[in-house]
């Protein structure tokens, strides 16, 4: 992967929380580049939301180095940063008192951009999340935990961002909510050309989705790969051991449609 491909570098990253005794991330480098979609999947307490915190500048390294299109994140303007990246994590957090169309122009509007704009920008998102227009004019109370998060996707890409970045984005929903979501956003993230980054515990929805897939354990990057490799020859015990359930699922699914022998 050549350097100029990167839209996103850890060097060597080291992250301490005050009063920690283990860092949460330890020398950590990984490079993502332009287009990827790039599930990072690992127990609670492994570093996942520690990395994607340092993109966003919501937490700075301790040491190392963290770039964004070839730039340091501690050279960057916080805001400018996080208004230039989306950014969707799990239960929203739409502002309850704002409708639809208010909760999707959040960004565009800290980005002075001109409300004709900001509207037509509105109508464009809510169908490419597969929404009514006339969602726009509703309040997140009157819409379900599945429209809820459509329209999280939405304000996230509103301000045509090229990075995404995803915490848990589907895992409060119901399986087939979260199935169809996780198609509808590979979807976008394809005809967008986006960059995301997604963390799940979940390691059947990040071989379904992602091209490649990075497994923290302890701070430590243990395997990454394409999920096509790691399912045929995973080397760390760990992970192996977080493919038993898909594979195991798999075969179930297989045997079930085969039918009786």
């Amino acid at each position: 992967m050549s350097e100029a491909g990167n839209v996103i570098a850890f060097e060597r990253v080291m992250q301490r929380f005050a009063g920690s005794t283990e860092p949460a991330l330890k020398a950590v480098s990984l490079q993502i580049a332009r287009g990827e979609f790039v599930a990072v999947v690992g127990p609670s307490g492994s570093g996942k939301s520690s990395l994607l915190r340092l993109v966003n500048r919501l937490a700075d390294p301790s040491s190392g180095i963290v770039r964004v299109e070839g730039t340091p994140t501690v050279e960057r303007d916080p805001v400018i940063l996080r208004r230039s990246i989306g950014y969707v994590f799990q239960g929203v957090g739409l502002f309850p008192h704002m409708t639809v169309a208010e909760n999707i122009g959040t960004t565009p509007r800290l980005l002075q951009w001109k409300p004709d704009r900001i509207e037509n920008r509105v109508r464009t998102l809510l169908e490419l999340v597969r929404l009514p227009q006339e969602f726009a004019g509703r309040m997140p109370a009157q819409l379900s935990g599945g429209e809820r998060q459509r329209v999280g996707v939405a304000r996230a890409i509103a301000a045509e961002p090229k990075i995404v970045l995803m915490d848990e984005p589907f895992g409060a929903l119901d399986p087939l909510t979260r199935d169809a979501l996780g198609r509808d956003y590979r979807e976008l993230h394809d005809k967008l050309g986006l960059t995301s980054v997604m963390i799940t515990h979940d390691m059947t929805e990040a071989l379904l989705l992602a091209d490649r897939i990075v497994v923290l354990q302890g701070g430590h990057i243990v395997e990454q790969g394409r999920p096509h490799d790691l399912m045929r020859g995973a080397k760390h015990s760990y992970v192996r051991e977080l493919l038993q359930t898909p594979q195991r699922q798999a075969e179930k699914l297989a045997a079930l449609v085969a039918g009786p022998a």
